[in-house]
């Protein structure tokens, strides 16, 4: 067999847009795609996991309690077909009037709120997730340092611009559930 004919029964077509390529990926890589460009990145820290898993208990706890919705935890796929973008996001929230954008394989659309513990690569949380965020409508995204515990809320505005809320050190103030967590 030929070498260009070698692969012919591994991709029956070839991708156009890095999520294509993503969507071909084993399960398990760890790499997202934002505004069509695929980001590898390494696993998180020891830190960013346990603070990650204490959020997660404490979340679902509040949500559960009061029957508000769904705490999804990564890794899950958010699709933003729009933006040509596929991420998963440490953690994140969905109300029940949203839970419709749960599909087979992932989320379609915005969650209400992100949370994301920043990792190695501060910039890519605080620069390029929160663009991709701001166009596609989350309306809360916290960004924890997972060192300090420094808390960072941007809220979505009218003109769907980000402001920074609040910036507090072991607190996840949202307006959205209505609630105080310290952690």
């Amino acid at each position: 067999m030929s070498d260009q004919h070698k692969y012919k029964n591994f991709i029956s077509e070839i991708p156009s847009t890095a999520v294509e390529v993503y969507r071909m990926l084993p399960e398990g890589t760890r790499c997202e795609v934002i505004f069509n460009e695929l980001i590898m990145s390494p696993s998180p820290s020891s830190l960013h996991q346990l603070l990650l898993s204490d959020l997660h208990v404490l979340i679902y706890s509040f949500i559960k309690e009061r029957n508000l919705g769904k705490v999804i935890l990564s890794p899950f796929d958010v699709y933003f077909e729009a933006y040509d973008s596929a991420v998963q996001p440490d953690l994140m929230v969905l109300l029940n009037e949203n839970l419709n954008k749960i599909g087979k394989d992932g989320l379609y659309g915005a969650p209400d709120i992100v949370i994301e513990i920043l990792s190695q690569n501060r910039a890519y949380d605080t620069k390029r997730k929160k663009a991709l965020y701001e166009k596609a409508g989350v309306k809360e995204y916290f960004m924890i340092d997972p060192e300090n515990k420094i808390t960072t809320l941007l809220t979505l505005n009218s003109s769907g611009v980000y402001e920074q809320t609040y910036e507090e050190t072991g607190v996840l103030n949202s307006a959205i559930l209505s609630c105080k967590l310290t952690f």
